[in-house]
């Protein structure tokens, strides 16, 4: 009889898509998506299963931008015409099938074409990514401070996932949850569609064992190490999360390792995940992390000063895998700049 565990069994859960209409980005009516392939069963894209309605929704939003098309100017109508004409000569437009159409090709009534936007420029992160591990299923990837874990407002390009599609040749990849762009360290990918599910699922259930090390001031007084509790919220638009009255969404324990004169270096043991909630907590606690941007005092936005990272590092990420049944544990390389070893 063997003693390796069966393999759990999950259902996949996936993001959902939305449609564009009128400027913004509203749920289809059925709520679900599908995957588009091309010829080779390749993923291209996720689309929105659309209603009447939506379809509805969409007409209506197109009459209403007919009149700025049709004031626009002769040359400006040019423009756009010339460019859609620079995309279809570098084979930006593409079929179901993934294949480049070309400007010539009849018209095909409810043919469905895709292209990807052009992207405005971005502030390059001058740190590499690391890969912890990979295997056929996964990959565990060192994030850099700075670097966004996926697309995300005004970070497309400049992202790990992108970089890691590019220099690993896996269109496919998708991370199976969140890193703050601030912060460095473990992100897990998922390589194959099918099984992103079932690693989202881990994360989302809080079966994932995460730990944290910070870098932050260092006091005497404080009794440690204690269980932090609270309700936060982080407004869309406001940068920075606060704590409110009310039931707690949030459990970090926080563990003093080690100090040196008025610095400490700590463990921290998020219980849940909530926006910014390790930052939030330590700041609560009278000891904001070092070089932290927005607690307890949100700076001016600019460019980035590479030379002043976030002391926070995603450091340990544990779990038993939902595919294969295995025990996993891995170990973040990289190290906190504000505390050298030695």
């Amino acid at each position: 009889m063997s003693d390796k565990p069966e393999p759990t069994v999950r259902l996949s859960v996936f993001k959902t898509y939305k449609l564009y209409v009128g400027g913004k980005f509203p749920r289809s009516e059925s709520g679900r998506v599908y995957e588009v392939t091309d010829s080779k069963d390749r993923p291209l894209a996720n689309a929105p299963q659309s209603s009447r309605k939506d379809a509805r929704d969409a007409v209506v939003a197109a009459r209403k931008a007919f009149g700025g098309w049709s004031g626009a100017t002769a040359y400006n109508r040019g423009q756009v015409l010339y460019r859609v004409a620079e995309m279809l000569e570098a084979g930006r437009f593409v079929g179901a099938d993934g294949a480049a159409v070309r400007g010539d090709e009849p018209y095909t009534a409810g043919r469905c074409l895709w292209f990807h936007r052009d992207f405005a420029p971005e502030e390059q992160v001058p740190f590499t990514v690391g890969v912890v591990y990979r295997d056929e299923r996964l990959v565990v990837a060192d994030k850099p401070h700075f670097l966004a874990t996926m697309p995300r407002g005004r970070h497309i390009t400049e992202t790990a996932v992108a970089r890691l599609r590019r220099e690993l040749d896996l269109p496919a990849l998708q991370p199976a949850h969140r890193l703050d762009r601030l912060t460095a360290g473990l992100v897990l990918f998922v390589v194959r569609p099918e099984d992103r599910g079932a690693y989202q699922t881990l994360f989302r259930d809080r079966l994932v064992r995460k730990e944290y090390e910070a870098v932050a001031p260092y006091d005497p007084e404080l009794v440690l190490p204690r269980t932090v509790r609270s309700r936060i919220v982080k407004e869309r638009g406001v940068l920075a999360a606060r704590e409110e009255p009310g039931e707690a969404n949030s459990e970090s324990r926080v563990e003093l390792v080690e100090h040196r004169g008025a610095t400490g270096r700590y463990r921290l043991l998020p219980a849940t995940g909530r926006t910014h909630q390790l930052r939030v907590h330590m700041n609560a606690l009278g000891l904001p992390i070092v070089h932290d941007p927005l607690y307890p005092v949100v700076e001016e936005e600019g460019a980035a000063d590479f030379s002043r990272p976030l002391q926070l590092l995603a450091r340990v990420l544990e779990f038993t895998d939902p595919v294969g049944g295995e025990p996993r544990r891995f170990e973040s390389g990289l190290r906190l700049s504000a505390w050298p070893e030695g």
